[in-house]
């Protein structure tokens, strides 16, 4: 006798509906929303990720391919090892290390530029939850940092696990900003502006 039994079925009731994830078409958010409805999910999500051994064009093309402004950086066993963001990629530590080196863009490694993971602030999945939009542009704006990520202990592995990502680019554009630069301090000049009117 089979150790497996069949499940109960029924019939689809009248007005059922279909879940929609929000992750797929962002919408419009207020501040007083919840700090989920702009968190980049990677359970729904997948991650952008790249080696450190990868070179600056490669990580420089995923992000476009991607669409994204930041990458996790991994190691050959997927654990993080740090994050490569564009600026990064085109800042003043790509261009030392090209002039020291007398070496080119295409031979400078993601793993030079990169922050590592131990200098990388997280947020705990558990304060997210329980956080407004408007909570985590003020964190983003304390770090003056452009992306914020969430971190959660996964049961199985019994280690930390980034779950989701913030990116402050999306916030505004999720606020309805329309931003007309990458500069940080912009974008947040932006969002208080557009929350200030908004509030009076």
């Amino acid at each position: 006798m089979s150790q497996f039994k069949p499940l109960a079925l029924s019939t689809l009731q009248a007005h059922s509906t279909y879940a929609r994830p929000y992750f797929s078409n962002p919408g419009l958010v207020k501040v007083t929303a919840s700090a989920l409805e702009t968190m980049t999910d990677l359970k729904f999500v997948p991650a952008a990720v790249i080696s450190g051994e990868a070179d600056l064009e490669t990580a420089t093309q995923k992000m476009i391919a991607r669409g994204v402004r930041s990458l996790l950086v991994v190691d050959a066993n997927e654990d993080v090892i740090g994050i490569v963001t564009a600026r990064d990629v085109i800042g003043d530590r790509a261009d030392e290390i090209i002039s020291r080196r007398m070496i080119s863009f295409q031979e400078v490694k993601v793993a030079e530029v990169m922050t590592p993971a131990d200098q990388v602030e997280v947020l705990a999945l558990n304060d997210v939850l329980h956080a407004h939009v408007g909570d985590i542009v003020e964190t983003l704006k304390g770090s003056s940092r452009q992306h914020a990520l969430a971190v959660e202990v996964d049961p199985i592995l019994h280690k930390p696990v980034i779950r989701g990502i913030f990116s402050a680019t999306q916030i505004a554009r999720q606020l309805g900003i329309g931003l007309q630069t990458h500069e940080l301090s912009q974008t947040f000049a932006e969002i208080d502006r557009a929350i200030a009117a908004k509030n009076t």
